[in-house]
């Protein structure tokens, strides 16, 4: 038998317990739970069988009550002695998407990012378009090239036109950037014609992800006009292996900055549902940025509620981003972008001046919150590496 030892202050404590889907040596996929630097077979301890599957969507799919019973069950049996083939050191398993992607949407969610983004690209005009501070802007995904962390990413390549040029070429692109990100994931979807209300938010989702949502700048400029972004977007999206329950992000819960002119009232509610979490983005090794989402104007429960609005349906599995999470100060943008201020104001990474992704480059995004231990819990990271195209 093994007694999982937890050092003071893991940020995978008793407080955290994020789900994962993982193969042990040999072994076939199947959901665990991840207590300090162990992984626990929930197959092998509980002997329900929906943890011997290879995705959470049928244990998310079960509901709220069910994710709190187990949660229960699982805190009480890491307190005592596990079997010792149920208890896998995470870096003898292999991580795998955690999830079934059944959609993905992005979000545009924080004021800072979205203002000085207008301000790159509309430096003549008001930085945020008419419509930003009323609803909670986003665009449909890809919810195919969704990747676990640890996926090398290609390069993409696409139309792209410097504004120096007179027509358009088609190539690689040349200005890779990161977006970090917080994911959310719908456990029980909602019918086709009906809505989910801000209120009814914990219901519905799951629990939390890291993501990075690569895009290709000059892709993205050359298309986005009128549609929006497409193949600046949809090459890959990753996330982190670890889905942290809603119910371990209590204790991160505060109100969203003042929203002003205040929401209508479907969208009123979610204000409670900030969430207190610091990201960190580093970039071959080195930390680039510190991005707040206690800053994000729009709450994930907001989101959500606008998302079903108009009756579109939700399904488990169901990914939504929150767009990139930025701050007021320069070292928490939480894209390149943003960071160089579109590349005319480098940032030193391992001593290079820096503005765009290059080949061989990797970045990593972390994240911890408060736990309602009194600790911190973490996220784990969402790691990619970029590969020639």
């Amino acid at each position: 038998m093994t007694r999982i030892a937890v050092p003071e202050g893991s940020l995978f404590g008793l407080a955290n317990l994020p789900y994962c889907v993982f193969s042990p040596p040999g072994g076939t996929p199947r959901v665990g739970v991840r207590v300090a630097d162990s992984v626990v077979d929930l197959a092998a301890t509980l002997r329900d069988e929906e943890f011997a599957e290879p995705s959470l969507n049928a244990f998310m799919a079960q509901g709220r009550a069910r994710w709190n019973e187990v949660r229960e069950r699982i805190t009480e049996l890491v307190s005592g002695e596990l079997p010792d083939a149920a208890v896998h050191a995470v870096s003898d398993v292999k991580l795998r998407l955690p999830f079934e992607v059944a959609d993905y949407v992005d979000f545009y969610a924080s004021e800072h990012h979205a203002s000085n983004l207008g301000r790159l690209f509309r430096p003549d005009a008001e930085p945020l378009l008419p419509n930003w501070k009323h609803l909670p802007v986003g665009y449909h995904g890809r919810s195919g090239t969704v990747v676990v962390s640890g996926t090398d990413i290609v390069r993409p390549s696409g139309q792209r036109k410097a504004p120096d040029e007179d027509t358009p070429t088609f190539g690689e692109s040349r200005r890779l950037d990161i977006e970090a990100e917080l994911g959310f994931v719908v456990g029980v979807g909602s019918e086709l014609g009906g809505t989910v209300s801000c209120t009814d938010f914990a219901e519905h989702v799951f629990g939390a992800v890291l993501v990075n949502d690569w895009s290709a700048r000059d892709i993205q400029a050359w298309e986005y006009v009128p549609l929006g972004p497409f193949l600046g977007k949809s090459f890959a999206t990753s996330i982190s292996p670890w889905v942290v329950p809603m119910a371990a992000l209590e204790a991160a819960r505060v109100p969203t900055p003042p929203q002003d002119p205040p929401p209508l009232p479907y969208l009123r509610g979610g204000e409670s549902w900030g969430l207190d979490i610091d990201l960190s983005v580093v970039w071959n090794g080195e930390e680039v940025a510190r991005p707040p989402y206690r800053e994000m104007y729009w709450s994930p429960a907001q989101m959500l509620a606008h998302l079903t609005c108009n009756g579109a349906s939700c399904r488990t599995g169901d990914l939504y981003a929150s767009g990139t999470v930025s701050g007021p100060r320069r070292h928490e943008r939480g894209a390149f972008i943003e960071l160089t201020w579109g590349g005319k104001e480098p940032v030193e990474v391992a001593g290079q001046q820096r503005t765009f992704l290059l080949d061989g480059d990797e970045v990593a995004i972390s994240a911890t919150a408060a736990a309602v231990d009194g600790g911190r819990i973490g996220f784990g990271e969402v790691r990619g590496r970029i590969l020639p195209a």
